[in-house]
């Protein structure tokens, strides 16, 4: 057991090192030297938990999806809101989210297979607009495939648009707006008056989480 945690300490450290790494210098500079150096470990370490910098960079990519996870909302485009708020929220304040959407927008990773937030994204939100419409939630024009993709795709626009002008200060300003503009060609009125797309609503969500996080006993967190 005493083993088991150690290398599961070692390994993130590992990737926190490499977020900071892949985040400051991108994939094609970021070299596994410079990320042995930050995280502080042995080759032989790292090896032993990834293979590649492309492994290290996927072990990224898939960490910014396993922190957090929304409670289930009994209105579904709520939920939607909240998964897409939180995230902008992390953005500014976890280097392991930015680090992840760097990789993932980063159009010089060459070999390193960028697909995966993209699709993760659109199963996420496609599912919880097939359950919305289940609900009456929808307007009955409302494709979930396809209106997923478009949520997936312009919430990604607006994230580069936030680094590029502000290095991602107004993007929950942004991403609110965004959600503002969408969802009436998506949900119905009753409840579209009923959804909270504050700025503010993605920090409520991740103090919600944390403080649910913090109230598990150590077995069930471990």
């Amino acid at each position: 057991m005493v083993k088991q945690d150690r290398a599961v300490r070692t390994r993130k450290n590992i990737l926190e090192a490499a977020a900071k790494i892949f985040e400051e210098r991108g994939y094609q500079a970021a070299t596994i030297a410079e990320v042995l150096n930050a995280a502080g470990v042995t080759k032989g370490a790292l090896y032993f938990h990834f293979e590649s910098k492309e492994q290290l960079a996927q072990g990224v990519l898939h960490e910014q999806d396993q922190r957090f996870v929304i409670p289930g909302r009994p209105c579904k485009i709520q939920e939607l809101a909240d998964v897409v708020l939180l995230h902008a929220y992390r953005l500014q304040t976890d280097p392991m989210v930015r680090a992840g959407v760097r990789l993932t927008m980063d159009q010089h990773a060459e070999g390193l297979d960028r697909s995966g937030p993209f699709l993760r994204w659109s199963v996420v939100v496609r599912e919880l607009l097939d359950t919305a419409r289940s609900q009456g939630e929808l307007l009955p024009q409302v494709v979930p495939s396809v209106t997923a993709d478009v949520v997936v795709g312009t919430f990604a626009g607006v994230q580069s648009m936030s680094q590029t002008v502000s290095g991602y200060q107004d993007l929950q300003s942004r991403s609110s707006a965004l959600l503002r503009h969408l969802f009436p060609s998506i949900a119905v009125p009753s409840v579209l008056a009923s959804l909270d797309l504050s700025e503010s609503r993605g920090e409520v969500v991740y103090e919600e989480i944390r403080s649910r996080f913090e109230q598990q006993p150590a077995a069930a967190v471990s």
